[in-house]
């Protein structure tokens, strides 16, 4: 008989059996969902903290145009009217400012603003003449705005005869050209005490910025100008251009003047709303400015 052989044991194959693969899935699966619970929510909340500061800067961005047009506000031209539940807010938009020489100015030479020659169409402009930006033809003179109600002190209404409200054709050094004469037509005559002038830009002249008290993700904040000058607020205006400054906009406008009417306070509460396609959330943020509006002419 041959030497005891050594019983080798069976061989076997390397691997996982389908019952040990399974398992494996399982936990895998079990450990994916837990760092799921605990990772989404960080997730979540930095995709909501970038459209909430995505929002405020539109928010800000917008409040901070309407700030800088309104304080530029022709004296007096300030109205804000609701209608269909959107909130107009309308006034002429001035670039610059100075004054006209008069003869009870201490003036003993130049050319005075006439207001009782019509045919008179220059007038010296004392001391530096605008120039950023510089006074251009077509562009607009106005004096002693009080606003609507009062004409011939009004800007709104037509500018002849007897308006307040006179077209630029030229100017050479410190020398205004107009088109025509209004001041001279007005009844009763309303130079300014202070012999003060504004210029409304001709590209520009009314502004209109509207907004919806109550809406959608779909409502849009607009700013529309160089639609001309009307004698009633249009709500809205016809023609001009228009620009839109935020989507899923809410306003809540307040516009009042205090006793003395020489200013006037202006509170604009924005709200904009971003809702995100895919998952549906929706945030929002509300942002509030206080324009403080100069109302002497």
């Amino acid at each position: 008989m041959t030497p005891a052989m050594t019983r080798r044991p069976p061989h076997r194959t390397a691997g996982f059996t389908l019952v040990e693969a399974i398992i494996a899935m399982v936990i895998t699966g079990i450990l994916a969902g837990i760092v799921t619970v605990f990772i989404s929510k960080p997730i979540q909340g930095y995709l909501d903290s970038v459209r909430r500061a995505e929002l405020t800067d539109q928010a800000d961005l917008a409040l901070r145009r309407i700030t800088r047009d309104a304080r530029l506000a022709l004296p007096n031209s300030l109205r804000v009217n609701t209608v269909g539940g959107v909130t107009y807010v309308e006034f002429i938009m001035t670039s610059a400012g100075g004054r006209y020489r008069v003869e009870d100015d201490g003036s003993t030479g130049g050319d005075f603003l006439s207001y009782t020659t019509v045919a008179d169409t220059t007038f010296d402009v004392l001391g530096p003449v605008p120039a950023s930006p510089a006074i251009a033809a077509g562009d607009f003179i106005v004096i002693y705005n009080l606003g609507p109600g009062n004409a011939p002190a009004d800007a709104y209404t037509a500018p002849a005869p007897g308006g307040n409200r006179a077209t630029v054709q030229g100017i050479a050094g410190n020398v205004i050209t107009l088109t025509a004469n209004p001041f001279a037509a007005q009844t009763p005559p309303l130079p300014s005490p202070d012999a003060r002038f504004q210029v409304v830009p001709g590209t520009v002249r009314a502004v209109t910025y509207a907004c919806p008290v109550t809406g959608t993700p779909a409502n849009n904040l607009t700013r529309q100008w160089n639609y001309g000058f009307n004698v009633a607020q249009a709500t809205p205006p016809a023609g001009g251009t228009t620009a839109i400054l935020a989507g899923g906009a809410t306003c809540t406008i307040e516009y009042a003047a205090n006793a003395s009417g020489r200013n006037g306070l202006l509170l604009v509460n924005l709200t904009l709303t971003q809702v995100d396609a895919a998952t549906g959330i929706g945030e929002s943020v509300n942002l509030s400015q206080q324009i403080r509006i100069d109302n002497a002419p």
